[in-house]
């Protein structure tokens, strides 16, 4: 085991310096997009300042005979295209690959930069996240970078859930998880060829009635996933990153997106993948905070400057682990007005004054 103070220092001559305090930015979505197409490369422009964070994706969903060219597309994005605000992250392919060791030397020496986090798939142990960082480490002396590049791990097998607190904590470049159902799901051997959501045969029964007992019984859907993102967030929050959910597969079921994004929320997760431009409104809408729950926070927060104390606030109890809460809101909903003027009008923050 290495020594907690070795986690401050670089992994090779040079490299910056690791930071020790993950920074939370905006990350409502994750926005996904294949770099091998030039019309989505010519569509940057328009859609980097609708999202949080925009990804070039180098693993699924690309061909093996454009794997160079979307590497090639995330490289001239970096290069040539003005982003604002919004986060440039990619996902390289994954660690047994033939793409890898290109995708991350490549990144890291043209748009290293540029680059905030590189989002690591499949990953199972702690191993995984030293391979990489020690890399990441050696690429960035090279390249003369000033900040390193931070690593996102995607959980998509058992073996990676098993070992949720080991990968949280293996490296001060962790900056998060995401919560990949689909290869979980193989990976588990599941029975649903669905990308995230319920499933109708998952449910729960209730008993039969004594007096009757071929009535009909009451029954809901549940939750597959429930365990598995809950266990996430808490290694997560445990280790001081940040959980999001992945994708989920139906572009056409709204509801039924804007459900599973609701219960990552609630469960903490910070943000989810939009694989299509109609889950971006749905991010947005599940992510950012409602403007009532704001305001009473903010009104919580004023009265309570301190966090000190019992207090009752419009009839309900209010302490330190209340005020907690209302902080973690205000000081996210102030992030999002600063991006978004509608959001800071229905919040009452002054956009230019919002940090």
């Amino acid at each position: 085991m290495r020594n907690p103070r070795d986690f401050g220092k670089p992994l090779a001559i040079g490299a910056p310096a690791p930071v020790l305090e993950i920074p939370f930015k905006p990350s409502r979505m994750i926005h996904f997009l294949d770099f091998s197409n030039e019309k989505m490369v010519a569509k940057v422009p328009d859609i980097a300042p609708t999202v949080d964070i925009l990804l070039g994706n180098l693993e699924d969903a690309v061909p093996v005979d454009r794997k160079q060219a979307a590497r090639e597309g995330v490289v001239r994005v970096g290069q040539e295209m003005d982003l604002g605000d919004t986060q440039l992250w990619t996902r390289v392919n994954s660690l047994e690959s033939p793409w890898v060791l290109d995708d991350i030397t490549t990144l890291v020496r043209e748009i290293g930069h540029k680059l905030d986090v590189m989002m690591i798939p499949k990953v199972e142990g702690a191993w995984d996240i030293h391979y990489v960082d020690r890399l990441l480490a050696q690429l960035e002396a090279r390249a003369d970078l000033e900040r390193p590049i931070l690593i996102h791990a995607i959980l998509e097998t058992g073996l990676g859930v098993v070992n949720l607190e080991e990968i949280a904590t293996a490296s001060p470049r962790m900056q998060g998880m995401s919560f990949g159902p689909a290869d979980l799901a193989a990976s588990r051997r599941m029975k649903t060829t669905r990308v995230g959501g319920g499933h109708p045969g998952y449910r729960v029964i209730e008993d039969p009635d004594p007096s009757d007992p071929e009535a009909t019984r009451a029954t809901a859907q549940q939750d597959p996933w429930h365990y598995s993102i809950a266990r996430m967030v808490d290694a997560c929050t445990s280790a001081g990153i940040l959980p999001f959910y992945g994708p989920y597969g139906d572009i056409r079921d709204v509801q039924g997106c804007e459900t599973q994004f609701r219960a990552a929320f609630l469960l903490g997760c910070v943000g989810a993948w939009s694989l299509h431009p109609v889950q971006i409104d749905i991010a947005k809408k599940v992510f950012s905070p409602d403007p009532d729950e704001v305001r009473f926070a903010k009104k919580v927060l004023e009265a309570i400057p301190d966090g000190r104390g019992v207090h009752m606030i419009d009839g309900k109890m209010q302490d330190d682990a209340t005020w907690k809460q209302c902080k973690v809101m205000v000081t996210l909903a102030e992030m999002l007005a600063h991006r978004d003027p509608d959001l800071a009008e229905a919040y009452g923050f002054e956009p230019a004054a919002a940090v």
